[in-house]
């Protein structure tokens, strides 16, 4: 079983996925009930920050550095995985950064990846 938490329309929940294929068993699988996951309230400062958009579909590999960690522009902050390519996404400005996505989340396109403020 693999856990994930996934974002719907500004709420995350955290869903149990079971591999199912030719090594998994054939017995049916009971779906487990999906709980809201409270997020986090963000910091005044954040709503007026600079706003990192995904610039395609893809898989967060990697979170480069720490929430609220002070960043400088064009600064590496996220590895967006897409079509097996890793991409970086920098900073657009000076300032802190504090995600809106986890490491392993899919995005679409123009999903809000991280605020800096």
């Amino acid at each position: 079983m693999r856990n994930f938490i996934v974002t719907i329309d500004g709420k995350s929940y955290s869903v149990g996925v079971e591999e199912v294929g030719e090594t998994a068993s054939q017995t049916p699988v009971a779906v487990p009930e999906v709980k809201p996951v409270a997020a986090a309230p963000a910091p005044a400062a954040v709503q007026k920050g600079e706003k990192v958009a995904s610039p395609f579909p893809g898989l967060i590999k990697k979170l480069c550095v720490a929430e609220g960690t002070a960043v400088k522009k064009d600064q590496p902050i996220i590895v967006l995985e897409a079509m097996k390519m890793d991409n970086e996404i920098t900073a657009p400005c000076d300032g802190k950064v504090y995600y809106k996505v986890a490491k392993g989340a899919n995005v679409d396109t123009d999903t809000l990846l991280a605020v800096i403020g």
